[in-house]
């Protein structure tokens, strides 16, 4: 700056007047570099925000490795890839994942975070053998959950309590021994439900009682003991059915003498013996349908076999109603009955009307009165 002001200051004016000038063009040569320098870096900065936002907006949109993804109906297909885990980064907006016949064995907690818009998810034919309770958390949209050909062995009674607007629920073709007393609060909304071949031997009425909207439950294929733990069960899918409800047979497997049987053939008097809670619920339900009474036909404690299940049971005979079954019938034979008795009564009624009148014709003819009426009736003739 001082150099400036002592050529500033030193020699002719034009001298001065060109070192002012040539001071000033490099001023602004200067600021000229400054100001390239800036847009330089604000270029950068933009070039590195857009590729940044293309990348993320690529990766949201981009299909898993070895699954196809159909944009136009929002599926993405991982059927038969042998995968071990749930693929990550799945397309934003999917509604149809399909993951069959692979093998996964576990579902992390967090597989499912970034697909919040899932409405069916088919996780049939893998190795999984158990569910977490918050597998399913967030998927609240999911409508369809195929979980079929599995080696599940146990449910929680929270599994499924995050899915609210789940409406089938197969878990057919598992290891599934139990079931809890309630599949959680948010799935009263359930219209299907498969429970085909796993090993379960009972399952609890307050779980069925507590799926209002179900229209369709499966059963075949499991191992049922037909003793008084099935009880409720006989007496629900009695009442399924008369609403309107499908199901298929419920094929008992013990005790022996009743293997191969269907519950819903077997005579109530057979469970006569059952505990007094058993009977009173037999008692609520039948008076559901009918008001008829009959007194009990007492069964044998030999009829559920020596394999342990009378632990559950006490003899406690005492009159309760008939089923529905036999109330018809006892309602047709009455009727006939009534009918044949009717019958009978016009028949007598016809019959004394008949004795009657010729008790009558008898006694005019043969009475003193009825012989001289004759007699005078001949004299006038003659």
């Amino acid at each position: 700056m001082t150099l400036h002001r002592y050529i500033f200051s030193s020699g002719p004016n034009h001298y001065n007047k060109f070192a002012r000038e040539c001071y000033c063009f490099a001023q602004n040569l200067n600021g000229f570099f400054c100001k390239l320098d800036m847009l330089k870096a604000i270029m950068k900065g933009s070039l590195l925000f857009i590729s940044s936002f293309i990348m993320l907006a690529d990766m949201a949109n981009s299909c898993p490795p070895k699954c196809l993804c159909h944009q136009f109906s929002r599926t993405v297909d991982c059927r038969n890839r042998r995968l071990t885990e749930i693929p990550l980064h799945l397309p934003v907006g999917t509604h149809i994942l399909l993951l069959s016949n692979n093998r996964i064995q576990k579902i992390s907690q967090h597989a499912f975070t970034d697909t919040s818009a899932l409405k069916i998810l088919d996780l049939s034919n893998n190795s999984i053998s158990g569910l977490l309770p918050g597998t399913f958390k967030d998927l609240q949209n999911l409508q369809i959950l195929n979980l079929t050909k599995n080696y599940i062995g146990y449910v929680d009674n929270k599994t499924f309590n995050f899915l609210p607007r789940l409406k089938e629920l197969d878990l057919s073709f598992n290891n599934i021994f139990s079931l809890p007393g309630t599949l959680g609060n948010n799935t009263r909304h359930i219209t299907l439900l498969s429970l085909k071949h796993n090993k379960l031997q009972k399952i609890e009425r307050l779980l069925l009682e507590s799926l209002p909207n179900l229209k369709v439950v499966l059963f075949k294929g499991n191992f049922w003991q037909c003793n008084c733990e099935v009880f409720g069960l006989k007496l629900w899918l009695e009442s399924f059915l008369y609403r309107g409800g499908i199901s298929d047979a419920v094929i008992c497997s013990s005790p022996e003498n009743r293997r191969g049987k269907d519950l819903l053939k077997i005579p109530y008097e057979l469970y006569g013996i059952c505990s007094p809670a058993v009977s009173q619920v037999y008692q609520a339900n039948i008076h559901h349908y009918s008001d008829h009474r009959s007194s009990l036909k007492h069964g044998h404690p030999s009829e559920y076999g020596g394999d342990g299940s009378r632990s559950h049971c006490e003899p406690k005979p005492k009159p309760r109603p008939v089923s529905l079954r036999h109330a018809l019938a006892t309602v047709i034979i009455t009727g006939v009955i009534c009918g044949i008795v009717c019958l009978m009564m016009l028949a007598a009624a016809v019959y004394g009307c008949a004795y009657a009148a010729m008790t009558a014709k008898y006694h005019r003819e043969h009475s003193p009165l009825g012989k001289e009426t004759g007699s005078q009736s001949g004299e006038r003739t003659v």
